[in-house]
């Protein structure tokens, strides 16, 4: 995360700041207190509105957001929150078909829960998120260039062209881990415990959805990519951006 873990204000370690997004109180109860057990501060909300506001007034370390919700669904206030926050985002949906779980994804959340979950599983997800590396060792700050492509692992900031593309934090660090080992071919697997963790659990397919969203934003959409190949059977790899 870019800002430090949130403080109670008193003494004793700082704590986590989390906010449930959900309009059925009994499940944000329960939610809640597995998350306190865990050392979470929990702030709840039950509508879409009300938790664009939150995110922006207590500025959360993670945010558990239902695909339903009143006001505007979880979808818009994952957009709109994304727009200013680099929060983990867990979306929740009752509904199981992949395009939710992708169109949820493509707005920004890191992951997403199937209703109905293990508040256990739910936790364990969460905590696998801020078990994995934040930032490139220091002796990995040179630049990296793939044609009109600059990658600047230590600012976490890309170029195009000398132009500025803001990326997603997974987006940025699928496109590190890529990048920083630009010959070798990345296997889904591979890529998730570099940038999800190794005790990330989930779709693999998951890496599609960021590859796709980070090649649209690189300008390398087409179906002769430049700077993510698809290495067929394998995975991905960078390519040398000519």
């Amino acid at each position: 995360m870019s800002h430090p873990p949130h403080s109670t204000g008193g003494p004793g370690p700082a704590r986590l700041c989390a906010l449930v997004v959900d309009d059925e109180a009994p499940l944000v109860e329960l939610i809640r207190g597995y998350l306190e057990r865990e050392g979470f501060e929990v702030t709840a909300a039950g509508d879409g509105r009300s938790a664009v506001e939150l995110a922006r007034e207590l500025d959360p370390d993670v945010i558990v957001l239902d695909l339903m919700l009143p006001e505007i669904d979880g979808i818009e206030a994952c957009r709109r929150i994304r727009a200013f926050s680099d929060a983990y985002i867990v979306m929740l949906t009752a509904r199981a078909e992949e395009l939710d779980k992708i169109v949820g994804l493509s707005t920004g959340a890191d992951d997403y829960v199937t209703k109905p979950f293990s508040p256990g599983e739910l936790v364990a997800r969460i905590r696998a998120m801020f078990r994995r590396p934040r930032e490139r060792p220091q002796e990995q700050e040179d630049v990296r260039r793939f044609g009109e492509l600059a990658i600047d692992p230590l600012a976490r900031e890309v170029q195009v062209g000398g132009v500025p593309v803001e990326l997603t934090r997974l987006e940025f660090d699928l496109l590190d881990a890529l990048s920083g080992q630009p010959r070798v071919a990345f296997s889904r697997r591979q890529l998730i415990e570099r940038v999800w963790g190794p005790n990330w659990f989930g779709d693999e397919h998951v890496v599609d959805v960021h590859i796709a969203n980070l090649r649209r934003k690189l300008g390398d959409a087409g179906t002769a990519p430049r700077y993510v190949l698809t290495v067929r059977g394998v995975g991905y790899r960078m390519g040398r951006g000519l």
